[in-house]
């Protein structure tokens, strides 16, 4: 797998890419963002640092999710919760804070590409348009539209609301998503499935899309119109 490493810190580059190269990654280092979007339409995955000296990371982010649909992981020292959000919102597949262990990182990196590819299938298979209100799912194109209108979502936040569209009468627990999209049930203190599912609702424009079944997880919703005003609850 190609590996395009976006850190401007000559030590830090040189331990990911030993890593990246030791698991049979090959590896093209960017210590700018303008040579990161040179280099990202060869990329099969991504590395990014927040913090470069010609543009901030999450503008690069947003800026790659335009022209390049790799998997990008987040690897930056910024550990408030807003930037956390931000660069999930943004598109990242996982972010990862500085100091980590290298392990953990090769781990991620792994589960990451194992759920995500150039045009990645909803993990159940699933291959049908599924409709709530004037939302349609399509599965097997990887499209949502609002009233005829497409929508675009980031891969995450498609893969959530494909995940729930495959069954939609049913009620998925946190850990079910977690550990189907994320592949790991043990994220479940994090805020990754709940900034998700706020994407969706936001870029849709239809916060019944998904409800939430508190204590427990979310379901598929009847895509309540743009009337409607938060999210709804369900007691169980």
């Amino acid at each position: 797998m190609h590996a395009l490493l976006v850190e401007d810190d000559d030590r830090m580059a040189r331990a990911l890419g030993t890593a990246l190269a030791q698991r049979g990654h090959t590896v093209r280092r960017a210590a700018r963002a303008l040579d990161a979007l040179r280099y990202v339409r060869e990329a099969e995955f991504v590395l990014l640092d927040l913090g470069l000296p010609d543009l901030d990371g999450l503008e690069l982010l947003r800026r790659l999710r335009t022209v390049c649909d790799a998997p990008v992981i987040v690897v930056t020292a910024r550990c408030e919760e807003r930037d956390i959000v931000q660069g999930l919102r943004a598109g990242a597949d996982d972010y990862v804070v500085k100091p980590f262990r290298m392990a953990e990182l090769m781990a991620r990196i792994d589960t990451v590409r194992r759920r995500t590819g150039p045009h990645p299938r909803h993990p159940d298979g699933a291959g049908r348009i599924v409709r709530a209100g004037d939302v349609e799912v399509d599965t097997a194109g990887r499209t949502v539209t609002v009233a005829g209108r497409e929508i675009r979502l980031t891969r995450r936040e498609f893969d959530v609301l494909a995940h729930l569209a495959a069954r939609p009468d049913e009620v998925h627990a946190r850990e079910e998503i977690l550990d189907r999209i994320w592949g790991d049930a043990f994220l479940g203190t994090s805020r990754s499935l709940d900034v998700h599912v706020a994407g969706i609702r936001a870029k849709t424009g239809r916060p019944g899309l998904v409800r939430t079944v508190r204590g427990f997880g979310y379901r598929l919703g009847g895509g309540a119109g743009p009337a409607a005003s938060g999210e709804r609850d369900e007691g169980r």
